[in-house]
């Protein structure tokens, strides 16, 4: 049994107390800007038209909840992104195993990369909605085009910045590349996969939205364009405020198989 020093002791007090230091702070910060938000509305500093308040979003939140239509919007676009962000990140992933498997194939494919990266991809949203059709599919597939390059390119850099020296000891060893692909390459670039999932979490609600923007007849998206075409900004700002809690409680999600993953390999 390990027995803890008063100074190891006051070093956990310390680093729980700013945790919870953080977290409040976080919260206060949150509550004062709506609250002057809101504050500014009332007081017409602003204008609630153009910009809304809080209580405002609120009310139009209960709207759309007594119509039954919220909750169903809300779960096509976290079906849209949840799809999209899986199927960027497996095929991304693949994609970079297989550059890094064959330096043929990565150095012919480096050029097309670099030019897919640089792509604005709603550029091709046109061509895209004429492929796969008007509708969800089209919209998965803006979201996988979106964040897949950026996964190859952010695993595949974790890939080749592992150790050469640890490669060439695995191979002194007989071990094939795919065991040094289980063994070396994949358990040391976990930082780079944690990376991309989180970097993809991003891409692929941006994805999904610009997909909404496009084709869309349902969707928080869908919700922002409506709501600007007839004028109820009380919507599209209650949209967004939506859409940013969802996005971080996936990013937070990410985060927490990050300390998992890490943690197991302390």
């Amino acid at each position: 049994m390990l027995i803890q020093s008063d100074e190891h002791k006051n070093y956990i007090k310390g680093v729980k107390r700013e945790k919870y230091l953080v977290i409040l702070t976080r919260l206060v910060i949150l509550i004062a800007f709506f609250s002057l938000w809101e504050i500014a509305g009332r007081l017409k500093w602003i204008d609630s038209f153009l910009t809304s308040t809080p209580s405002k979003m609120y009310a139009s939140f209960i709207q759309l909840y007594s119509e039954g239509t919220l909750l169903y919007n809300i779960f096509i676009t976290c079906f849209e992104t949840v799809i999209g962000f899986v199927l960027g990140t497996i095929l991304g992933a693949l994609i970079a195993i297989l550059l890094w498997w064959s330096d043929f194939v990565s150095r012919v494919l480096d050029p097309y990369l670099i030019v897919l990266n640089a792509l604005p991809k709603v550029a091709l949203a046109p061509i895209i909605i004429f492929w796969v059709g008007n509708g969800i599919k089209a919209i998965i597939v803006i979201a996988l085009l979106i964040s897949i390059v950026v996964t190859i390119i952010s695993i595949l850099s974790g890939f080749k910045e592992v150790d050469e020296d640890k490669i060439k000891l695995l191979k002194t060893f007989g071990a094939s590349k795919f065991q040094i692909l289980i063994n070396l390459i994949i358990p040391a670039s976990i930082g780079a996969l944690i990376s991309a999932l989180k970097i993809n979490v991003g891409l692929s609600w941006v994805g999904v939205i610009m997909g909404e923007f496009l084709v869309a007849k349902n969707g928080l998206g869908f919700l922002i364009i409506f709501g600007g075409q007839i004028s109820q900004l009380d919507m599209v700002m209650m949209s967004i405020v939506i859409l940013s809690l969802l996005a971080y409680l996936m990013y937070e999600m990410v985060a927490f198989i990050e300390r998992k993953v890490v943690g197991k390999n302390k």
